[in-house]
């Protein structure tokens, strides 16, 4: 049976419109809220709810600046972890079954340690990276591209404009080498450079700042203490940011870490029938059914 779609938008305290989308059946408690990366994509776990639909209402919203969700201001991580709670009260849910992705995990850990006591379990997805994990993933970014598309991509970012054309082909290379087959992953990125857009790159740098100043790092021995007791990680094997930082992350705070082979950093892309298998088992888990 195909689950029922409802659509809305809440509002917050400061007058904010969030666009929200969920799945399923919303008398059903707790819910799960799929928490997006970027930061300054909008929405695009839309493919991964129907996974979970049947055991629980799966939400999902656009983040504040970002696609039906239009803001202007100044974003830091605690408006946004405001927001996720103050919709989780335009929902009625005490609590819920937080599953992030990417930017999303960093937001979901940051909940955690505001809010513990509504967090019923939670599911980290290709993230959150701590320490020095940009180098190595730089390198292997690189590696994945030609020096013609290296080329490309610096000469695009440093254009103080770009046109429509020149955005879509940045995020294209960008993008691509996030995937661990590089045929169907240009395809994946081209499509993502379509559809996710516009890109808040205000967005983007202010939290890009202000998890430098406050990385998550620092705050790892807290988040330990308020994780709940069904909390794991994802990741795929072929992302290329490095599985091993996430295998010292999961070792630090003492969770279970999901590999899944020959996927990227979108896994739900290449391996949907493992990324499925694993979600399901997990929310099983999560509402002890």
């Amino acid at each position: 049976m195909t689950a029922t779609e409802t659509q809305g938008f809440a509002s917050t305290s400061d007058g904010t419109r969030l666009r929200w989308v969920a799945l399923g059946d919303r008398t059903r408690q707790p819910p799960v809220v799929l928490l997006h990366g970027g930061p300054g994509l909008p929405d695009y776990l839309g493919p991964v709810a129907p996974m979970n639909a049947d055991l629980a209402p799966v939400h999902r919203y656009d983040q504040r600046g970002t696609g039906r969700s239009p803001w202007r201001g100044s974003h830091s991580f605690a408006r946004h972890v405001g927001d996720l709670a103050e919709l989780l009260d335009a929902w009625a849910a005490p609590r819920a079954v937080l599953i992030g992705h990417s930017y999303g995990t960093d937001l979901a850990s940051r909940f955690c340690l505001a809010h513990p006591e509504r967090v019923a379990a939670v599911l980290l997805m290709c993230g959150p990276f701590v320490g020095d994990w940009r180098t190595g993933y730089r390198a292997e970014r690189d590696r994945r591209m030609s020096a013609a598309q290296r080329e490309r991509l610096r000469a695009l970012q440093d254009l103080p404009d770009r046109t429509e054309a020149q955005e879509a082909e940045l995020l294209t290379l960008a993008w691509f080498t996030d995937h661990a087959d590089p045929e169907r992953g240009l395809r994946w990125a081209v499509q993502g450079a379509r559809q996710r857009r516009p890109v808040n790159w205000a967005m983007n740098a202010e939290l890009g700042r202000a998890g430098r100043a406050d990385p998550l790092d620092t705050h790892l021995d807290a988040l330990r203490a308020c994780l709940p007791a069904r909390t794991e990680l994802l990741a795929g094997t072929g992302d290329p940011r490095p599985l091993a930082a996430l295998e010292s992350l999961a070792a630090r705070l003492d969770l279970p870490l999901t590999r899944i082979e020959d996927a990227g950093h979108e896994p739900w892309l290449e391996q949907p029938e493992a990324v499925r298998t694993t979600l399901r088992r997990f929310l099983r888990g999560a509402l002890g059914s």
